[in-house]
């Protein structure tokens, strides 16, 4: 990457990359503006690095020169590791309980700054070998290490329990936060809203934590019209969308269009 301020351009890209979609953004740093984003679907059944390749066609932009580049592997195959209990030659062990793991498995870790705790997951290694042939280099993190690290900034100076779900349209996290202390991290499929519904209710019983009186923040994609706000509205009486305001003035963007994009627009 250019570093000399004579050839610095100043600008950055950012790609969230799942099995389902890949979602693109480019950063004017000096001027902190979002001059581009889009989002494209892909297929399940059809070859990831195929679909990559075409979006690299369809999308010339992705080819201009960057300062910086961080790649985001959009998968719920990690799990938090506090330092304490951290060993860096054992990354795989930390997944054995989660997630089906494989000797040939790579497995990678994002250090979470200012909470004393790693991010173990699996990247996609096909994804990372197709972007090494275009970019050469570039930085790769999971999507929670942001979005965990984001919502832990936001519990700032907050005692009681919040109950933050992050919605995707097959899958949603869900992270019980304390004051900058993370209680619980788990991910779920999805097939209707009554199987989020499930998944919710099920995950504040274990917690002990009463639909009547904890507050739960949705983000991502949703709004008060989707179906699972609506289902969950019915057995959760505070419950409410996330407010990125922040993010929102930082970037010059919608309430809606933050909360879609909270992941990829935070990194």
């Amino acid at each position: 990457m250019n570093e000399t301020i004579t050839t610095k351009n100043y600008k950055k890209l950012s790609m969230q990359i799942a099995q389902s979609e890949m979602s693109f953004c480019c950063f004017d740093t000096l001027n902190q503006e979002i001059t581009d984003y889009h989002s494209i679907a892909f297929s399940v059944l059809k070859p990831l690095e195929d679909q990559l390749w075409k979006t690299f066609v369809n999308h010339p932009e992705l080819m201009n020169d960057y300062d910086e580049i961080v790649v985001l592997h959009d998968n719920s195959l990690n799990t938090f590791v506090p330092n304490a209990l951290f060993d860096e030659e054992f990354l795989g062990s930390y997944l054995q309980y989660s997630t089906k793991v494989f000797d040939t498995d790579f497995f990678a870790f994002d250090t979470i700054e200012n909470y004393d705790m790693n991010n173990v997951y699996v990247p996609f290694m096909d994804v990372n070998n197709f972007l090494i042939d275009r970019y050469g280099s570039f930085e790769y993190k999971n999507t929670n290490s942001i979005l965990v690290s984001k919502l832990l900034d936001a519990s700032k100076n907050i005692d009681d329990k919040q109950v933050f779900v992050h919605l995707q349209s097959t899958h949603f996290e869900i992270v019980v936060v304390k004051n900058q202390k993370l209680l619980l991290f788990n991910s779920f499929e999805y097939n209707t809203p009554e199987d989020f519904l499930y998944y919710l209710l099920f995950t504040l019983e274990q917690l002990q934590l009463n639909p009547e009186f904890i507050k739960v923040c949705l983000l991502g994609r949703v709004s008060e019209d989707n179906p699972c706000y609506s289902i969950a509205y019915k057995y959760i009486r505070n419950l409410t969308l996330f407010d990125p305001y922040m993010l929102a003035d930082r970037w010059n963007k919608s309430t809606e269009e933050s909360l879609k994009h909270f992941i990829l627009f935070n990194s």
